[in-house]
């Protein structure tokens, strides 16, 4: 079951997290731990630390070594079995980092709903959809994939022999910058976003920057974005 449901999922994997958190925002009310503000920013520091986890780990994994298996047609795909890099350590960092950023996003809006309902369907989607590659990935690869399991974990990463995993390996700045430039964008504008909204929400507009600081903030923002998907699109930086 869980993979009939992972194999749909797939074909929506990357809007999933965005998709499923945006909702929640329009049907929540984000709320101070004990209406104290001390913890508010103790989880606040929490949940961008964490969220920044998440996305250092999609980084050091894409940097290190790409997997054809994100797909092919909106389907499951792989030439080969990817055992190299994080990967060597982990099965699924590239979900386990989406899923500690979506912690982090809740943990910064601190709603009860975020933590019971939205949070565990995110995690349960990629359950699913790990559920449906594993199918795949046994009938591609049999013995080898299945060597590879009882090697590697599935979602918890075990860091000893890093150095030697990645011993002769080059980290490739510029296949992060092509393959992941937009969601680090888009993390670093959802991560200011949800904590100025959060804050506005429950303690009023006395609490949010002026008019001036956030167009400006903006401003750069964008700039940033354009120059990385400008030198990308005429092949400055490639992966």
């Amino acid at each position: 079951m869980h993979a009939r449901l992972g194999t749909f999922l797939f074909r929506y994997r990357n809007a999933i997290g965005p998709v499923v958190f945006g909702v929640a925002l329009l049907t929540t009310h984000p709320s101070y731990p004990l209406g104290r503000d001390s913890l508010n920013l103790f989880l606040d520091v929490l949940g961008i630390l964490t969220a920044l986890l998440g996305e250092a780990l999609r980084i050091v994994t894409i940097g290190y070594e790409y997997i054809e298996r994100g797909g092919r047609d909106r389907q499951a795909y792989a030439s080969r079995l990817v055992q190299g890099g994080v990967f060597a350590h982990c099965r699924n960092p590239l979900y386990l980092g989406n899923i500690l950023l979506a912690l982090g996003l809740c943990l910064i809006v601190h709603s009860t709903a975020l933590y019971l309902i939205v949070l565990p369907l995110i995690v349960y989607a990629y359950v699913a959809i790990v559920a449906a590659e594993e199918v795949f990935l046994r009938k591609t690869f049999g013995a080898e994939f299945e060597q590879y399991c009882r090697r590697v974990n599935r979602w918890v990463p075990d860091w000893r022999g890093w150095r030697a995993s990645i011993a002769g390996m080059r980290f490739n700045w510029g296949r992060v910058l092509v393959k992941e430039y937009n969601t680090i964008f888009v993390v670093l504008l959802a991560l200011a976003a949800v904590k100025l909204w959060s804050d506005y929400e429950v303690r009023g507009q006395a609490v949010l920057p002026s008019i001036r600081t956030l167009a400006v903030c903006l401003c750069l923002w964008l700039a940033a974005y354009i120059l990385v998907r400008t030198l990308k699109k005429r092949g400055y930086v490639t992966g």
